[in-house]
C-alpha cells in the first residue's frame, strides 16, 4: 500500500471514528456507519444488526442508497438463520460473495429473481470490539463482481474503528433503556398508590402506560363472572370509548390467552402474524402494532394490559418489560381499591341497614359510650340522638355484666351475648327488652353494637299464660277433687250393667288426665320456682313402663294402635318421683298415639346407658322438622300447620322441666315425614341413698 493511500486510509477512519463517536444514541451510530461505509466502500444498499452478549440480534438498521428502510423483526430473524450475516456470525469473519447467485450464504429473497434485480455482489464483515461480537456490517452492491479484496479490506477496517463506537451506543441505549424502565416503574409505583378510588386508578395507569409506552392507545380488560370473561373497563387515547365494555370469552383472543397463562406478548406487525384475530380488533382501532401484560395482585392474574400502535411504528425491545412491571405495580394498586370499594360498599350497606332496621341499635365504644343510635332506637327510648351521644350504654338499659363482661371482654369475641332486660326511657318509664350485643366494626371503628327488641307484647301474654294457668290449677283441683270422689262413690255404688260401667270407665279415664294436666302445671311452676322434688324413692323402670301403657291403653285401643315394650336386659333402679316420671312417659305415649295414624305401632323401650338408664317412645308419625328439635320443649309451643293436633303446648315442655330437675337429659330424634323418636336419660340409684 502506497504511503498516500495508507494517509487517506488514515483520514478516512479518523473522519469515521470522529461522526461515530460524536453521538450516543445508537440508531445516530448505525445510520452514520453505515452512510460512510456505502459511500466509501460502494454499494448500493447496506445493514447492520446489533447483537447482545448472548449472539442474539437485538436492532438493527438498513439503508436503501440514502434512505432508510423500515424492516421486520421475521426478516431480521431469517437473516441472522440462515443468511450471510448469520455465517459471519457464527464464524466470525469477514465474507465476500462476487455473485450471490452462486453462493449458497446468501438468502434469496423474491427480489433477487433475475427478472427483477437478479444477480448482486455482497461483503459482510463482523464488528468486533476488545474479541466481543457485537454486529455485522454488509454492503449489496447490484452488479456481480464489484467488489474485490480491496474492498472487504477497506470495509473490515472502517468496522474495525467503528466496533468500540457501536458498543458504546449499545450499552448506552442498553442503560438508557433500563433507566427507562427504572424511572417508569417507580414513576407508576408513586402515581398508583397515590389513590384508592377505582376509577381513579384506571386512569391513573392507563396514563402512566402512555407515558412510559409511547402508544395511540391504552387499555385495561378484568377477568370477571364464573366464565372468566375478561370485559375492558377502562381505556385512554384514540378512539378508547369503542374499547370499553368490550367482553372476550375466557381463553379467547391474544389477550385472553395472556389472561389465562400469565405470560405477556408483543406484536410489531399485526398484518404478518396469525395469532391476531377478529377477536383482538376493536372497533374503530386499525391496530398495527400491540403489546399485551398480565395485571397481577399476589401472584394470581385480575385481568390484562394493552397498548396499542406505538408512535415510533415499533415497540422497543424493552416493551413487554415496562408492561409486565406497569401491570405488576398496576395489579396490586387495582385489587386494593377494589377491596377499598367493596369494603366502602360493605359500609354503606351496613349504615343503610342500620338505619332502616326495625329493631333499635345502639353503636358504642368499648368504654360504653353511645357513638350511633339509628332512628328506632330514638324513637323507643324518647331521647333526642345528640343526648343519647352524652350517655352510656348502662344509662339506658340494665346491663347484664355476668353476660358481657365487667369491661366488656366477653364480647370480643364472635359470638356476642343475649339477655333480657329493662329500658329506662326518657320519660323515666321502662321497657321490657331483648338484648343481643356483638362486637362489629363500625365506621372504621372497632365498636360494640347493641340491638334491642321490645318485648312488651310477650311479656303481656306470658303474664295472661300465667294467670291462665294459675286459674286452671286453683279453680279446677277443688271441683276435680269433688268430682274423683264421686266418681269413687258411684263405682261401689254401681251394679253389673256393662253400659253403665263403661260411661263410668270413660269419666275415670278423662278425670285421670285432667288430673295429669293440673299436677303438670303445678310441677312446672314449683319447678320453675327453684323449689326441689320432695318425693324421690327406688323405682324399677319396667314398672313405670307398665304402669304408663296401662294408663293410655284405652286411648291406643280406640285408635287399633298396638304398643310394642323392648326392655334391653335387667335395668338397674332409678331415684325418682314415680308419679312425676309416670306422667313423663305418659305424656310421650299421649302424643305418639295422637300423631301416629290409626292401626299403627308404637314403641316404648329403656336400656342401661353408663350410669343412666335411657328410655324412649317412637312413633310413625309425621315426624318433626329439625329446625323445631329445640322449640317444641319450650312451654305453651307447638308444631305449626293447619293438619296438627291443637293443644296447649306444656306437655313436652313438662317432660324437660321434669327430667332435667331430676339430673337427666332429654332430647328428640326427627326427620320430616319419618315419625319421631323422644328419648331421655335419668341417673342410676345411687347405692349409698
Amino acid at each position: 500500500m502506497t504511503e498516500d493511500r495508507t494517509r487517506a486510509l488514515l483520514e478516512l477512519l479518523i473522519q469515521i471514528n470522529r461522526e461515530v463517536a460524536a453521538a450516543l444514541d445508537l440508531r445516530t451510530v448505525l445510520q452514520r456507519l453505515l452512510f460512510a461505509a456505502t459511500q466509501n466502500v460502494g454499494g448500493e444498499r447496506g445493514s447492520i444488526i446489533v447483537l447482545d452478549d448472548a449472539g442474539k440480534p437485538i436492532d438493527a438498521t438498513i439503508i436503501y442508497g440514502q434512505s432508510l428502510h423500515e424492516h421486520t423483526t421475521q426478516q431480521l430473524r431469517e437473516t441472522v438463520d440462515r443468511g450471510l450475516a448469520g455465517w459471519v456470525i457464527e464464524h466470525r469473519k469477514a465474507a465476500l460473495i462476487p455473485d450471490t447467485n452462486k453462493d449458497e450464504r446468501w438468502l434469496r429473497r423474491s427480489d433477487d429473481a433475475l427478472d427483477q434485480s437478479g444477480s448482486k455482489s455482497a461483503l459482510c464483515v463482523p464488528l468486533l470490539a476488545r474479541d466481543r461480537l457485537v454486529g455485522v456490517l454488509t454492503l449489496v452492491h447490484s452488479v456481480p463482481n464489484a467488489f474485490g479484496k480491496e474492498h472487504l479490506e477497506l470495509m473490515q477496517a472502517i468496522a474495525d474503528q467503528a466496533s468500540i463506537a457501536v458498543l458504546n451506543a449499545r450499552l448506552y441505549t442498553e442503560s438508557s433503556r433500563q433507566a427507562r424502565i427504572m424511572t417508569a416503574l417507580a414513576d407508576g409505583a408513586a402515581a398508583f398508590s397515590a389513590s384508592l378510588e377505582v376509577r381513579e386508578v384506571w386512569q391513573r395507569v392507563l396514563n402512566q402506560t402512555m407515558q412510559a409506552m409511547q402508544v395511540e392507545t391504552v387499555a385495561i380488560g378484568l377477568i370477571e363472572g364464573p366464565e372468566q370473561s375478561l370485559v375492558f373497563r377502562a381505556a385512554a387515547g384514540q378512539n378508547a370509548g369503542n374499547i370499553i365494555e368490550r367482553r372476550i370469552p375466557g381463553g379467547k383472543g391474544l389477550a385472553g390467552q395472556v389472561a389465562r397463562d400469565g405470560r405477556g406478548v408483543v406484536i410489531h406487525n399485526v398484518k404478518e402474524d396469525k395469532r391476531f384475530t377478529d377477536t383482538d380488533r376493536f372497533t374503530g382501532i386499525e391496530a398495527k402494532a400491540i403489546a399485551i401484560a398480565p395485571i397481577q395482585s399476589q401472584g394470581k392474574i385480575i385481568g390484562v394490559l394493552e397498548a396499542i400502535n406505538p408512535i415510533a411504528r415499533t415497540f422497543d425491545p424493552d416493551a413487554l418489560t415496562v408492561m409486565t412491571g406497569i401491570g405488576g405495580l398496576a395489579g396490586t394498586t387495582i385489587r386494593n381499591a377494589q377491596l377499598f370499594e367493596q369494603l366502602q360498599n360493605a359500609h354503606q350497606r351496613y349504615r343503610e341497614l342500620f338505619e332502616e332496621s326495625i329493631d333499635p341499635i345502639f353503636i358504642t365504644d368499648w368504654e360504653g359510650r353511645v357513638i350511633e343510635a339509628n332512628r328506632e332506637a330514638v324513637s323507643l327510648s324518647g331521647y333526642k340522638n345528640e343526648d343519647l351521644h352524652k350517655m352510656s350504654i348502662d344509662q339506658l338499659h340494665e346491663v347484664n355484666w355476668n353476660k358481657v363482661g365487667m369491661e366488656f371482654e366477653k364480647l370480643r369475641d364472635e359470638n356476642g351475648s343475649n339477655y333480657e332486660s329493662v329500658l329506662h326511657k326518657a320519660d323515666s318509664g321502662k321497657t321490657p327488652i331483648e338484648v343481643y350485643a356483638r362486637r362489629v366494626e363500625f365506621e372504621d371503628a372497632d365498636s360494640i353494637q347493641w340491638t334491642l327488641r321490645d318485648i312488651t307484647e310477650r311479656k303481656e301474654l306470658d303474664s295472661l299464660r300465667d294467670d291462665l294457668t294459675a286459674m286452671i290449677y286453683h279453680d279446677l283441683r277443688s271441683p276435680l277433687g269433688n268430682i274423683v270422689s264421686s266418681l269413687e262413690v258411684l263405682n261401689g255404688m254401681v251394679g253389673e250393667d256393662e253400659a253403665t260401667r263403661n260411661i263410668l270407665h270413660i269419666a275415670v279415664n278423662s278425670t285421670d288426665r285432667i288430673q295429669r294436666l293440673v299436677n303438670s302445671l303445678l310441677d312446672i311452676n314449683r319447678l320453675e320456682s327453684g323449689q326441689p322434688i320432695a318425693t324421690q324413692k327406688a323405682v324399677k323402670p319396667e314398672e313405670l313402663i307398665a304402669d304408663s301403657i296401662q294408663a293410655v291403653q284405652p286411648s291406643a285401643s280406640g285408635r287399633r294402635q298396638t304398643i310394642d315394650t323392648k326392655i334391653n336386659g335387667s335395668l338397674p333402679n332409678i331415684w325418682v318421683d314415680a308419679d312425676m316420671m309416670r306422667r313423663v312417659l305418659i305424656n310421650l305415649l299421649e302424643n305418639a298415639i295422637k300423631f301416629s295414624k290409626v292401626g299403627t305401632k308404637i314403641e316404648i323401650g329403656a336400656r342401661k346407658d353408663g350410669t343412666s338408664v335411657r328410655f324412649w317412645v317412637s312413633d310413625t308419625g309425621p315426624g318433626i322438622p329439625p329446625s323445631e328439635h329445640k322449640h317444641i320443649f319450650e312451654k305453651f309451643a307447638r308444631l305449626k300447620g293447619k293438619d296438627k293436633p291443637g293443644g296447649l303446648g306444656i306437655g313436652l315442655a313438662f317432660c324437660r322441666i321434669a327430667v332435667q330437675a331430676h339430673g337427666g337429659t332429654i332430647w328428640v330424634e326427627s326427620e320430616e315425614g319419618k315419625g319421631a323418636k323422644f328419648l331421655f336419660t335419668l341417673p342410676v340409684m345411687d347405692e349409698k341413698v
